[in-house]
This record gives structure tokens, C-alpha cells and sequence, in this order.
């Protein structure tokens, strides 16, 4: 987005919250934004700097449209987006997988920007993708694992190389890649898209009759296969809460679970189904707590024929989104392309969609693909969010299963030099509990004190200062690292 238009949106966004906001918006909502890098060729044109300067660009441009996550894709396809002993770097970011010059680690670097502009960096994986074309085999990069180990990796009837999610030295070597970014990396998630067993080639079976002789042990084919993206799954949550537990893990599914003319529990749509056709079974994953959110991707229009979007929002949130967290994927260009229906006489159904997930009790959010499509307003979608639909910020919503207790309320709060105020930052101890963020409230006197109350959140900052941009009483709270909110502090006065 062009400098120019970041500014509009920006002031647009200050005085619509102070005196247009949608009553309508939560307090707390999550409100990611898809980063993918896979077929992006910018970052491998721009350089070190400009790639920098446009992220920046990206973010500040997110955050004046109301995200408060992002999702960037750090390992589009076996590498990386940053500093890998393990795989190489990625071809969407250099040749021959070599270092960037000059030197930068795009995913360090995000973490930083991310949370610095009070925004939270969840960390994107593709588990099993290897080359996104036919050609990308012959030219990956020395050291690659696929040289050392070929006989791991299948190619399928779409010509792209897969790892065989039937061998357990793949699960175990996927596991140590978000092993390794856990553990070097302040990310608040790890994120896996829909992509585990490929979207099949119409009368094409994936080739993996070698390890299902194997390793079948007289299972049928099909819930064998189900069962080691369980694994995976299952693998992936217990080595990241082993060794932060405050570091969430979300799934991306396609947007159908299974048809009702399959499955009688499944919804009255006609299309792909995840548990038949990926071996994704999504749901198990919820039940059995092994992930901490779902994003379906409902990218569909709201009377779509074949996988209605009406339909879709409702049957998750019926079947979802209780042990859980619940959010849903909206295609930004297909949202603001079709008319809202009728007696509606709005030109797009964004905000019929996203009204539906705020109408649903268990439906807490919204991430929209692709984020670039927001900073550049595709079909005016920018201005739609910054006028009314996330016109106010939003807390991302608490993970209780993880952490309960809130933290201390925030002390030393103190007027400073013009319109600014200070506290005290508590010191980090290495937990859960660490406060990561501040929340600022703004009400017109101090009786009127009501964190839920309409446009009286107005910043998340990492800092512990703030500068008021109008009179008011304010408080602040301290949030934690799986966003639990402390009592307010005491109030101090900007005239």
C-alpha cells in the first residue's frame, strides 16, 4: 500500500474511533491477516532493505485496518523463511539456498515488528509440501533432506514432491523443525494450513503402498492414513508445549469436514471433504485438545451451490469452537466481488459475513486471505474495514485451557510531559504469565469506567507509555502472553 494511502487510513481509523464506531465489534475478536510467501516473487527482487521497509509497510498498513495477528508463512514448502540448520533457505527468498545478502532473518524480524506495533506473530508451516511445481525437484538446493533421504519423499500424479506422512522418521524430522522455531523464536503460535495428504488428482491415488505395507498393520487404507496426520498432529502440540506452553497451535482446514450425503453429522454441501479426501480429521484434533484454534476456510459466497457459506458458518459453529477456539476464513476478494443479499442493498457481503461469526456463539474471530489483499483494498475491502467493520481495536481473545490467571494490575501509572502517561513494566520471568502487552481505555469521566463499553478500547502497545491524542480519563491493563487482562489500573487524567 502506498505511503499516501497508510496515512488516510490511519487518521481515518483515529477519528472513526472516536466517534463513528460499529457498536457492533467485540472487545475481544481475533483478527488475523495470511502473510503466504509461497509464489511471491517480491522477496527474492527487492533486497534486504526494501523487503524490510515493504514488511513494515504491510504490518502498519494491518494495523490501522484493525488485525491484531499475523499469520506469515515461514516454510512454504521443506524450507525457510529464516535461520535453518535444517532445511535450506527458501527459493521465494533466494537461489541455491543460500543466505540473503546482505544478511536478515525474515521470521526474527517479523516477531520483532509484529509485537512491537502490539500485534501478535503466529509462525505458518506447510508439514509435507516439498515443490510447488514439476520443475522445483530438479533444483533443490545442496544439503537439502531430500538428497540425503529420497526414499522418504513420493511424487505424486500432480508432478510435486511430497514427504510420505507414512514413515515415522518424516513425523519425527517435522517435529524438530518446529522444534527448532520454537524454541529460538518468541512466536505467539505455530500454524499449519490445509495441506497435508495433497488434494487428490481425479483417479489418482497417492503412492504410498510402500509404507502402508509397512506400517499398515491390517488397518484400511484410509484410517491408516488418518492416523498418522493424528501423529503428527498430536507430536507437533506435545513438543511445543513441552517447551513453551503458551505457544498455541492452529490449524487452517479446507472448508468442508464431510457432506451430509457421506456423513449424516456432516453439512448439506457437495463439495471436497477434508476427513475423506486430505485425511484431516479436524475435529478429533479439537476434542482431544491437540491444537488450540480451527480457521475453516470459508471462502465461499453466502448462497454458493455447491458449499454455501450460510451453511458452512453455521455447521461450524455448531460443531466446533466449544473446547476450542473457532475462527473463520474469509476470501477477501470473493467477499467484496458479490452483492450482499437481498432486502440488503450493500454492494459486498463482508459485512453480512462477518456479522454471522459475531452473531454465532462459538465463532471468536476472523483471518482473511490474503492479507495482501487487504493493504491493497481489493473491491474497496480497506475502507470497508477502517469505516466500520474493525474500526476499533480488539483484544485477541484468551486461551483458559492454557492459563486462567490473570496478571497483577498494572502499578506507577503517571502523567508526563504534554499528553503522555507511564508504568511501571513488570519484569519477565520466562512464563505464561509474563505481561507481553497493555491494553489503554479511554472514558470521558471516571465514573464511567467499563472496559466493554463501545470505543473505550483505543491502543494494545508493547510499551509501558502512551500518548493521548485527546482529553480523557484513562486506565491501562496488562495482558499476558495467551492474552489474559488484569484488573484496570488507577485512572490518570490528560486535559
Amino acid at each position: 500500500m502506498k505511503k499516501a494511502l497508510l496515512t488516510i487510513l490511519i487518521a481515518a481509523a483515529a477519528v472513526l474511533t472516536a466517534v463513528t464506531a460499529d457498536g457492533r465489534a467485540p472487545r475481544r475478536e481475533f483478527r488475523g491477516a495470511w502473510l503466504h510467501t509461497v509464489f511471491q516473487g517480491q522477496y527474492k527482487s527487492q533486497g534486504t532493505e526494501r523487503n524490510k521497509a515493504y514488511l513494515c509497510n504491510q504490518l502498519d498498513s494491518l494495523k490501522a485496518l484493525g488485525v491484531n495477528a499475523v499469520i506469515f508463512q515461514v516454510r512454504p514448502q521443506a524450507d525457510a523463511f529464516y535461520r535453518s540448520e535444517l532445511e535450506p533457505w527458501s527459493c521465494y527468498l533466494t537461489d541455491g539456498g543460500k543466505a540473503p545478502v546482505p544478511f536478515w532473518d525474515p521470521l526474527e524480524f517479523m516477531v520483532e515488528q509484529t509485537h512491537a506495533r502490539g500485534m501478535e506473530l503466529h509462525a505458518w508451516l506447510n508439514p509435507y509440501r516439498v515443490t510447488s511445481n514439476k520443475r522445483q525437484a530438479s533444483s533443490l538446493p545442496r544439503g537439502h533432506i531430500y538428497h540425503k533421504h529420497p526414499e522418504r519423499f513420493v511424487r505424486y500424479a500432480d508432478g510435486k514432491l511430497y514427504f510420505d506422512p507414512g514413515l515415522p522418521e518424516n513425523r519425527e524430522f517435522i517435529c524438530k523443525v518446529v522444534e527448532d522455531i520454537v524454541s529460538r523464536y518468541d512466536v505467539d503460535a505455530i500454524h499449519f494450513d490445509d495441506y497435508f495428504y495433497p488434494y487428490p488428482v481425479a483417479g489418482k491415488d497417492f503412492p504410498d503402498s510402500g509404507s502402508y505395507a509397512k506400517y499398515g498393520k491390517g488397518m484400511k487404507r484410509d484410517d491408516w492414513r488418518r492416523r498418522n496426520v493424528d501423529m503428527l498432529i498430536e507430536d507437533v502440540h506435545t513438543v511445543i508445549k513441552s517447551l513453551k506452553p503458551w505457544v498455541r497451535f492452529g490449524i487452517s482446514p479446507f472448508g468442508i469436514y464431510r457432506n451430509k450425503k457421506t456423513d449424516p453429522r456432516g453439512s448439506d454441501t457437495n463439495g471436497l471433504q477434508n476427513y475423506d479426501a486430505l485425511y484431516a480429521d479436524v475435529l478429533l484434533w479439537e476434542r482431544e485438545g491437540w491444537i488450540d484454534y480451527l480457521v475453516p476456510q470459508l471462502y465461499w459466497e453466502l448462497e454458493h451451490k455447491a458449499a454455501s457459506y450460510l451453511v458452512l458458518v453455521d455447521w461450524w459453529n455448531r460443531n466446533a469452537g466449544v473446547a476450542r477456539h473457532l475462527y473463520i476464513g474469509q476470501d477477501v476478494a470473493r467477499s467484496m466481488s458479490k452483492p450482499d443479499l437481498a432486502p440488503s442493498a450493500e454492494r459486498s457481503q463482508l459485512r453480512r459475513k462477518v456479522e454471522l461469526t459475531r452473531d454465532a456463539e462459538n465463532i471468536q474471530g476472523n483471518c482473511w486471505w490474503p492479507g495482501y489483499d487487504l493493504t491493497r483494498n481489493v473491491g474497496g475491502v480497506a475502507d470497508s474495514l477502517v469505516a466500520s467493520v474493525q474500526a476499533t481495536p480488539a483484544l485477541v481473545p484468551a486461551y483458559p485451557w492454557i492459563s486462567s490467571e490473570c496478571p497483577a494490575p498494572v502499578t506507577g501509572i503517571r502523567p508526563g510531559a504534554g499528553n503522555s502517561f507511564s508504568w511501571k513494566r513488570p519484569e519477565p520471568k520466562g512464563a505464561t504469565s509474563d505481561v507481553v502487552r497493555y491494553a489503554v481505555y479511554r472514558f470521558e469521566s471516571r465514573g464511567e469506567i467499563d472496559l466493554d463499553a463501545e470505543g473505550a478500547l483505543v491502543a494494545v502497545t508493547p510499551e509501558p507509555a502512551f500518548t493521548a491524542d485527546r482529553p480523557g480519563v484513562y486506565v491501562v491493563t496488562a495482558l499476558d502472553r495467551v492474552n489474559n487482562e488484569s484488573e484496570p489500573s488507577a485512572p490518570v487524567y490528560i486535559r
